[in-house]
Order: C-alpha cells, then structure tokens, then sequence
C-alpha cells in the first residue's frame, strides 16, 4: 500500500497552481471568440459536475444544515463571485494591476488563519519564503513595467475577488475534516452554477452553436473544465485538507510564472530580465517556505520549575513511591506519603472511633 506523504500534496498544489496559470491563456482565446466570462464559467462548472458525478456517487447532502450552507457560501466565494469578480476588474484596470492584487490572497489567508487558528501560525522560514516569493510575483507581473495605473474600481474589484479566495480557503478548512474532498469539490460546482445563475436575467445567453462547435473553442472548454476545474479542484481541496490553508495558498505566488511562460510559448509575448529574476524570487521563497518548515511558528519552552512547582512533583513522586509499598494507602487526603505502622490492623477509621468518647 502507497503510503501518502506531504510531498505529494505539495506536488498536487504545485500541478493545480501550474495549470490555473495556463488557464488564463485559454480565457483569452474564448474570449477573443465572442464567449463573455459568465458563458465560460456556466460552460466551465457545468463539464466538470457533469463529470464528476460518475466519482462522487453516495452522499448527497452535508449531515447538517450549517455545513450544506458552508458549501454554498464555498460555491459562491470560491466559483462563481470570485470568477466575476476578477473578470469584471479586467474590464476597468490592467491585468497587471488585477493579478498583482489577486496573487495577495495567501497574504490575507495568511493573517486570518494566524488570528483564529492556532495551528496555522507562520514560522518565520514561512514569513521570509512568503515575502521573497511575493516580491518575485510583483517582478514577473510588471514584467519591467513597473508604472501601475490606478483604477479604483477595477482595483477594488480585484481586492474583492483576493478576499472572496481567502474566504474560500478558510471554508475549505473548515469542512475538510469532515468530508471528502471530491464530495466538496462536486458540491462547490453545483452551488457555483446555482448562483451564476441570476446573471443570465440581465444578460442572456448568447453563444450559438456554430461558435462552440469550433475546434479552438470546445479543445480550451474541455481542458478549462476537466483538467482545470474538475481535477485541479480536487487537488487542490486535498491538498488544503492536508497541507493546510496558508501552506498551500502560498503556491498562489508561482501563478504568474506559469502565466507568463504560456503566453510567451502561446501568444508569443516577450520575457524580461525582471520576469526572470522575479521567478527565481518566486522559486526561493517557495522553498524556503515549503515542504522542510514546520507549520506552526513557536516551539513549546519547558518552563522552568518554581517552589509551588517543584513541590507538586515532590508529591507525585511520593504518591508513586507509596503505591508501590507494602503498606495500604491511606483513606484521607495527606500531603505526604504517611503508611500505616505494619503492626497495626485497625486502619484510619477504626483509629478514629476509638478515639471518640
């Protein structure tokens, strides 16, 4: 039997954050073929829940209402609002601004989980990888431009879309313990597509088949919604289940790269002497911070004994010492380890009665 280590989630993470960033290519080409977001995203989910339903048959619903509606708050923040979001931002500010201010997700995740979970406090290994990692991410999304045009509203839609991942994360953490992570995942698409829903009210759905029916459309619809939502998701839901939550979004950093290493092999963009220092930056701080750091940042001190302490010992040892004895211990409470003369047969209570008048 396969034994199952860390290092294998942290490929898992590894192989997810590689291929979202190679999604972004393929939303580009759909786009460019008269497919609005809302249409990808509908056309998206729904391949990847239609095939997962083969894998995730048996349960159907959570075991209480408060989880069924976690998984519904996991569908909205993490499917269907996030990708709005973030494409909506597209449309009032740059991509570089836009995937420098999503990529800051592990950044919140980071603090939150370090406020209310003990166990997911940052070593300082984690702090530095995680600061070298996000300066090696700002490097490859500037790619030597380093002018930001500011865009307050498409600017704050992209801080909603890092802040809607960060509530992801910490309702996948939540739920992971409980569940299977394909059994998430399959819920995470049906809520996503239940709530992207309402957008066709407003603007319906227009893709005929003639479009679809293109080569270059379905091959980017197959590999957006079985490689990169229905596997990747499971991966990834895995892997936060294991790794925990900061560990894992930390690979969020390593999504530009892959971005900029597709575009330039797909679309033939150019790669700057800043693009490639910022992926040695990337690659660092990822393994300074990755599989080798422990997940928790303090270690437990022995404090050192005081009077009361010692004292405390002293009495545990000799109540151990006592057990051990030929003697009987003794009925009432004593601070020392007093045993009962050998001769004596009568014990405390038959002691105490006839000392009684």
């Amino acid at each position: 039997m396969i034994k199952y280590t860390e290092y294998k989630y942290h490929l898992a993470a590894l192989f997810t954050v590689t291929v979202w960033g190679a999604t972004f290519v393929s939303t580009k080409v759909l786009i460019a073929n008269s497919l609005t977001p809302a249409e990808i995203f509908l056309l998206r989910f729904a391949m990847a829940y239609v095939c997962i339903l083969p894998f995730a048959r048996g349960r159907m619903w959570a075991a209480n209402l408060r989880d069924e509606l976690l998984l519904a708050a996991a569908g909205l923040s993490g499917g269907s609002l996030y990708f709005l979001t973030e494409n909506m931002a597209l449309e009032y500010a740059p991509a570089s601004n836009v995937s420098l201010i999503v990529c800051t997700a592990p950044v919140w995740t980071a603090v939150v989980m370090s406020l209310f979970y003990r166990g997911e406090r940052m070593s300082r290994r984690q702090i530095a990888g995680s600061a070298l990692a996000f300066a090696g991410m700002v490097l490859v999304v500037l790619n030597g431009h380093f002018v930001l045009r500011l865009s307050p509203r498409g600017d704050m839609l992209a801080l909603s879309a890092a802040m809607l991942w960060m509530v992801y994360s910490l309702v996948i953490k939540r739920l992971g313990g409980r569940y299977p992570a394909i059994f998430i995942t399959r819920k995470v698409f049906f809520y996503g597509l239940v709530t992207i829903l309402p957008v066709f009210a407003f603007r319906p759905f227009g893709a005929d088949w003639e479009v679809l029916s293109r080569p270059v459309v379905w091959g980017n619809l197959l590999f957006l919604g079985v490689v990169a939502s229905m596997l990747c998701y499971v991966l990834w839901n895995a892997a936060m289940h294991r790794l925990g939550a900061v560990r894992t979004t930390n690979y969020i950093y390593f999504n530009p790269l892959v971005t900029i290493v597709a575009a330039t092999l797909c679309i033939g963009e150019r790669i700057t002497l800043a693009a490639l220092a910022g992926a040695a930056l990337i690659l660092y701080g990822m393994w300074r911070g990755g599989p080798n750091a422990p997940s928790s940042g303090r270690r437990c001190r022995r404090r050192p004994a005081t009077g009361r302490t010692s004292a405390r010992r002293s009495r545990r040892r000799g109540r151990k010492r006592c057990q051990g004895s030929r003697f009987p211990r003794p009925r009432y409470r004593s601070r020392s380890c007093r045993p009962y003369p050998s001769g004596s047969s009568s014990g405390p209570r038959r002691a105490a009665s006839r000392s009684r008048p």
